[in-house]
């Protein structure tokens, strides 16, 4: 999904594979995942995507001249907070820890590797060819001489 303060700019779903990128959009008061090399296009991730980040997890401070804070881990999984409150940040990711930070609160180039979509959304977005085989068929092997 992408922060109710992203609906204004064009976005394209995460799929497996896809390097994104955190950058903060023209016109909003947010930050959010970009295609690598597609700064204005925000990549909606839906909730319990599986991301790697290519170097520890950053934050930035709320004062801005000291360094970044580090999280300690490259591994997260997104998922959505406050739900009951329509003009809050939703976006945020879940550290192997349990730790919730906010998407907007990242630091601004970190790249980020799309592991895993949840088990639902590879469901529907399952080509044919992608899908799972139907079982082979077995013909009865026939029994000489009983």
């Amino acid at each position: 999904m992408c922060d109710y303060s992203l609906h204004h700019v064009m976005s394209t779903p995460a799929k497996v594979g896809d390097v994104l990128k955190t950058t903060s959009f023209p016109g909003s008061g947010t930050r959010g995942f970009c295609a690598a090399g597609e700064p204005n296009v925000a990549v909606c991730v839906m909730p319990g995507t599986e991301l790697a980040f290519s170097a520890e997890i950053e934050c930035d401070r709320a004062i801005g001249f000291l360094p970044h804070r580090r999280l300690g881990a490259t591994l997260a999984r997104f998922r959505q907070v406050d739900l009951d409150k329509p003009y809050a940040h939703h976006d945020a990711i879940e550290l192997p820890n349990g730790r919730i930070e906010l998407l907007t609160n990242l630091s601004q180039g970190q790249t980020a590797t799309v592991l895993q979509l949840p088990a639902d959304e590879q469901a529907q977005r399952a080509t044919p060819a992608e899908a799972e085989p139907a079982p082979a068929r077995h013909e009865p092997i026939p029994l000489f001489g009983l």
